[in-house]
């Protein structure tokens, strides 16, 4: 049934259009938080036994959405669970409670076909955002040591950015299976096995210390965290002072148009079939709002991605 929305949309209610705007932000009124607890100590030694510093202790039929791929078909075996919002006073800070509670255990065989299916799925899609992930990915030439992508999947972004020397790659993605093939995209890449770490946690809870990294990555992936704003507040602790944050989002389409009649429409469809992906998130003004120093967006429209348009596209600097 999705393939069949997928393409008559594509084919009969989207253009094949781009076109870009950009809007600066600066938000200077909102503080960051400091009430971030500690996760407790034996949570934190066994996270020092996986990794090293700067430690401290996922088209699955999102209508093509990066992540998504198959999993219509999936669902009709393995529930998919509820997402959680971040007023819930019991949420645990504890990463790997944190990873628990937001993405409960799924067996293997479910999360290998998930990982599969993402590995095979995402190449027409790759193929035409190439050239704004070429542009954007540039801005780390010479700039950044210390890496963390979220939402890492297969590893797609590896290629634009993991080949400079001297770089160590953390990836965080909450399905274990990804992680062989996002080591092997960073094999591909040049990346040293020794500077790629992957770790298996959520975007709301990273296990990783604060102001420890360079820059943070994340492409198609605030579309369907459990929580956006604890989200984006993890990636403004972990990100060093004057640090950037990469990335690639669809958001909304403007408020009155055909399409954005439909995203509402399907909305609570998608969420269930894929994963907690949401059609109608207006993560840019999220991302403005988040704190951020300076952000710079840019609006693309992909053919490739049907219902899920546009994408924002853009850096901000913490």
């Amino acid at each position: 049934m999705n393939m069949l929305i997928h393409t008559t949309f594509s084919t009969c209610l989207y253009p094949k259009i781009q076109f870009t705007q950009k809007l600066k932000a600066v938000n200077s009124s909102v503080s960051e938080s400091t009430t971030f607890k500690d996760v407790n100590s034996q949570a934190e030694n066994e996270l020092k036994k996986k990794v090293k510093e700067p430690l401290s202790c996922s088209n699955k039929f999102c209508f093509c959405c990066s992540r998504r791929a198959f999993m219509a078909a999936a669902a009709l075996f393995h529930p998919i669970h509820s997402s959680y919002a971040s007023d819930d006073n019991s949420a645990p800070t504890d990463p790997m409670a944190m990873l628990n509670r937001l993405h409960p255990p799924r067996p293997d065989w479910y999360e290998e076909f998930y990982a599969t299916a993402m590995n095979t799925s995402m190449k027409p899609y790759e193929a035409e955002i190439e050239g704004y992930k070429s542009e954007l990915f540039s801005n780390l030439r010479g700039q950044a040591k210390q890496i963390l992508e979220i939402g890492i999947g297969t590893g797609p972004n590896l290629k634009y950015y993991a080949s400079e020397g001297g770089t160590s790659v953390y990836g965080v993605d909450p399905n274990r299976k990804m992680e062989k093939y996002a080591q092997a995209a960073a094999d591909a890449a040049g990346l040293p096995p020794s500077n790629f770490k992957f770790l298996h946690a959520v975007s709301e809870s990273l296990p990783l210390r604060d102001a420890s990294v360079d820059v943070v990555i994340g492409t198609l992936v605030l579309c369907s965290v459990a929580d956006i704003n604890l989200t984006l507040q993890e990636v403004r602790r972990v990100l060093k002072p004057g640090g950037i944050y990469l990335f690639v989002e669809h958001v909304a389409a403007a408020d009155g148009t055909v399409l954005r009649f439909i995203q509402g429409l399907l909305d609570p469809l998608q969420q269930t079939l894929a994963d907690g992906c949401h059609l109608i998130r207006k993560t840019g003004k999220d991302i403005t709002e988040a704190g951020f120093s300076d952000v710079d967006i840019h609006q693309a429209v992909l053919s490739t991605a049907s219902l899920i348009n546009p994408h924002i596209i853009g850096i901000a600097r913490n």
